[in-house]
């Protein structure tokens, strides 16, 4: 039986959610607002919808009242916000593809796709969890590939950015095999689209 995920409500729509989906805030010792994207920071946590708008919404009185005391909210909170959870997604696709459940390429993702829609990839890519494509890359390559059924499609880091987490200076195309890093993938870039506002939902296959 699968453990029930906590809920925890965000402070500025009121509505309660996985706490998957929320990014954690603390108050630091110096009364300012600090994004804990890992969510090991000590002190009371404060949620917010992972979404820019509604983050920038928090940043008008929603923390003190949270707190229930003056704080100092950062101007670049959203901005500072979207950095950690770049950074994390970037880290975690990085420990995807050192234990072999991440690729990169057109070619070797194309194919990868292939064979878990047919049954034959190997053991580890029995299933495809992640297709990811840089937000800059050319559309009329990324609409050659597409996502498998029960996947997620995600187009939120840039080409540098996906290019540092296969130790590469760009790259366009990465898919992860299922798994725990997957999911934990699909979670942290779930908050990052909502900080991009980027198109990142999921892609049927053609």
């Amino acid at each position: 039986m699968e453990r029930e995920e906590p809920e925890r409500r965000c402070l500025v729509t009121g509505e309660t959610g996985p706490k998957s989906g929320l990014v954690r805030f603390v108050v630091g010792p110096d009364n300012s607002v600090v994004p804990d994207v890992v969510g090991k920071l000590p002190g009371r946590g404060m949620y917010v919808t992972a979404s820019r708008p509604i983050l920038e919404q928090a940043r008008k009185g929603q923390f003190a009242r949270a707190a229930k005391a003056p704080v100092t909210v950062p101007d670049n909170l959203a901005d500072e916000v979207e950095r950690q959870l770049a950074h994390r997604v970037v880290d975690l696709v990085s420990l995807a593809r050192k234990g072999g459940l991440a690729i990169a390429g057109f070619e070797k993702v194309k194919e990868a796709l292939a064979l878990a829609g047919e049954g034959l990839g190997k053991r580890a890519w029995s299933r495809v969890r992640v297709l990811l494509q840089a937000s800059d890359g050319s559309e009329r390559g990324k609409a050659k590939l597409w996502t498998p059924e029960g996947a997620r499609y995600f187009s939120c880091l840039t080409s540098e950015e996906l290019g540092r987490a296969f130790g590469r200076p760009t790259v366009i195309h990465a898919a992860l095999a299922s798994g725990a890093l997957a999911d934990r993938v699909v979670e942290e870039a779930a908050k990052l689209r909502g900080l991009r506002d980027v198109d990142g939902g999921d892609r049927a296959a053609p």
